[in-house]
This record gives C-alpha cells, sequence and structure tokens, in this order.
C-alpha cells in the first residue's frame, strides 16, 4: 500500500538519516513520520580524515539512483550537508544543526585554530552525566544516558576537530533547518530556511519528537 504521503504521480523517495555525537540511529525511533527512515550507520573515520572525505564513504550506502532525502541531527547535520553537495539530494532537513560554519558559535572556530582538540586525550572528552545532561537539555534521561554510555570517545574527537573547523559556506535551497529556541550547542542563527521549537534544546529529536514530526512530515509531503 502507498503511503499517502505520495499519490500515484510522484516518486517514493528514500530518507536517510544521519545522526550525531551523543545521539545514535535510537533518537530516529522516536518520530512518527509518515515514510520509514533508513538511518545511516557512522563508520570509523581514517587518521587525519576530513569531514569532506568522510562524508562521500558514508554516502557510498545510499541509493541516488532514486529521488532521496537526507535528515541530519546535530553533528550529522554537517555530514548530511557535505553528503547534499556530493549527491544532490531532493531535500535536506537539519535538526539542531547548521547549514553554514557561519551559523556555529563563534568560539567553536576559535577552538578548532587552537588545535588544542589534537592535545586532548579522548579518554577526558567524556564529562560526567550530569553535565553532559544539562548542555544537551536531554529530558529523557535514560535513553541519553544508554546512548552517552555507548557513544565512542576516538569519534567523538575526530568529529568535534572537524565540527570545529568545518569551511562550509555554501548554502542550498533544498535546506532547511529546526532549532530549538533554547539550544546551548547550536542556537538558532543565519539565513538558511528555519522552523523554531520553541523552548526546543539541543536534545529535542527525543523531547519534542511530535512537534518536529510534524514539520518533517510536511516538508516531505512538499519536496
Amino acid at each position: 500500500m502507498v503511503s499517502a504521503l505520495y499519490d500515484f504521480k510522484q516518486p517514493i523517495l528514500n530518507v536517510y538519516g544521519v545522526s550525531g555525537l551523543v545521539a545514535d540511529k535510537r533518537v530516529f525511533e522516536h518520530l512518527t513520520l509518515d515514510i520509514e527512515i533508513i538511518p545511516i550507520d557512522s563508520i570509523t573515520p581514517y587518521s587525519n580524515e576530513s569531514i569532506k572525505s568522510y562524508s562521500k564513504r558514508l554516502s557510498a550506502v545510499i541509493d541516488a539512483s532514486k529521488d532521496f532525502a537526507l535528515i541530519g541531527v546535530s553533528f550529522g547535520g554537517l555530514i548530511a550537508t557535505e553528503i547534499n553537495q556530493i549527491l544532490n539530494a531532493k531535500k535536506v532537513i537539519l535538526i539542531s544543526s547548521a547549514q553554514t560554519k557561519s551559523e556555529l558559535r563563534l568560539i567553536y572556530k576559535w577552538v578548532g585554530n587552537s588545535r588544542i582538540l589534537k592535545l586532548i586525550p579522548a579518554s577526558l572528552l567524556n564529562p560526567p552525566k550530569f553535565v553532559a545532561k544539562y548542555i544537551m537539555g536531554a529530558h529523557n534521561s535514560k535513553l541519553f544516558f544508554e546512548i552517552l554510555d555507548d557513544t565512542n570517545l576516538c569519534f567523538v574527537k575526530w568529529a568535534l576537530q572537524e565540527f570545529t573547523t568545518w569551511k562550509n559556506t555554501n548554502q542550498s535551497t533544498k535546506v532547511i533547518k529546526i532549532n530549538g529556541t533554547k539550544d546551548k550547542l547550536i542556537p538558532p542563527k543565519g539565513n538558511t530556511r528555519m522552523k523554531l521549537i520553541e523552548g526546543g534544546e539541543h536534545f529535542m529529536i527525543v523531547d519534542r519528537a511530535n512537534e518536529i514530526s510534524e514539520i518533517i512530515n510536511f516538508e516531505l509531503k512538499n519536496t
């Protein structure tokens, strides 16, 4: 049976989900969408690999022979943005994320330029859980702590370095952001078309899943 999201004159989209650092594919399970998301599992980055190279390797799982959309969460939004420049998605939906470097806090650029992350052992990039919970604004503590326990700190170190040195300035009209007004990590800013979740924080894909699902369903329907 064809989903109500589409009629017989429209091609059916594949929708791929790219998760972030402290947000693996389990966060997509809280969305109630009219079409199934295909989560893309993270892969191990090579030593000193750029986000562009990593995104190209990750994009190999995408069937580019048919129309597709991307949903990127947090750092996964940066990767989705890079993949879009390689494969040209029909639509890119970024959640708690950014499309260009100018949409990120200036302090991240300072951290990236300082190269301090290169000197910090991966084992130290594991803050106390109550601190991480506050920064992420996570209300679903059980899921958040489970994901935190499963997080690969070596991947975190690589991703933080790429996040703070991201150079992208290219913008696409196919991109829409869903940002929370109380996000401490990536507050809403920039010229990318954006939908705001009032009071939403960085972990809102879980905590405000119903509101986010409504926006995603609308955007996919109108792709």
